[in-house]
């Protein structure tokens, strides 16, 4: 049904255009008209509502209203209050910029528990990539679950591990690295493997390992040196940092167990 056209050139809408137009239900616009909230001014002569121009404005400002939370009753007092609609206006960009206050609130108090959340959440293979790069390897990770995912220690690090957020494993990155560092230091320095300084970065490789993943003993650090020179992607790992680095911290591993079964001997 097309809009009408009254003798004086304005314009009347259906119901249905009404509803088409401002988003409201036809039903809603029928319960307006019955409470006496908003009643279209004319009628065909089939009965059918016709609503004008004013009208519509005073549907617009009825669904503003009602769109803050304001209940019919109040919608009625503050529309039949002879307040002009320029104070109608007033109050409803008051009532919006209040409510965005709330919502602004709202979403930030969101923002800090989705924050929480995903910084709770267990890493995913994305975000190892992400902190190690060529340093992790999906295929390497399941091959090493083939050879030792029986042992104890297998079980216990995939335990911990399960559980580590991105942060915690940023922190894992950052240990090593500083293991790293120590272990050029002492070689940039010329100090023998067995020298204190490359004992004591030996000794926190372990404990790295002791505290992240699984129990560490120096013996079982003896076995993970021998491997660094048996696997040659072990070896190419420390090779790349710096050369000759690779036997350098199997011997600096070697040293600390030594010196640690001297201590247990003496103690």
């Amino acid at each position: 049904m097309t809009a009408t056209t009254t003798h004086t050139g304005a314009v009347e809408l259906t119901v249905g255009q009404v509803a088409e137009q401002l988003g409201v239900t036809v039903r809603t616009l029928h319960h307006y008209d019955e409470v006496g909230l908003l009643t279209p001014s004319t009628r065909t002569y089939a009965g059918y509502r016709l609503y004008t121009g004013a009208d519509l404005e005073r549907l617009r400002t009825i669904v503003v209203y009602r769109r803050l939370g304001f209940g019919l009753d109040e919608v009625r007092e503050l529309l039949d209050g002879d307040v002009p609609v320029v104070e109608h206006l007033r109050r409803q960009r008051a009532a919006v910029l209040t409510r965005l206050d709330e919502l602004g609130g709202l979403v930030a108090a969101i923002d800090r528990a989705l924050e929480h959340a995903m910084a709770e959440q267990p890493a995913t293979t994305e975000d190892l990539k992400e902190l190690f790069g060529d340093g992790f390897s999906e295929d390497y990770q399941q091959e090493a679950e083939q050879r030792w995912g029986a042992t104890d220690a297998w079980k216990q690090s995939a335990a911990r591990t399960t559980r580590y957020t991105k942060a915690d494993w940023a922190l894992v990155k950052a240990e090593q690295e500083a293991v790293g560092a120590a272990f050029v230091a002492a070689m940039d320095a010329g100090l023998p493997a067995t020298s204190e300084a490359a004992m004591e970065a030996a000794e926190a490789h372990r404990r790295s390992i002791h505290d992240r993943f699984y129990d560490c003993s120096t013996a079982m650090h003896r076995g993970l040196a021998d491997l660094y020179l048996a696997d040659p992607r072990f070896t190419r790992t420390y090779e790349t940092i710096k050369a000759g680095m690779a036997q350098y911290v199997h011997d600096a591993i070697h040293a600390n167990a030594d010196r640690a079964e001297r201590r247990a001997g003496t103690a």
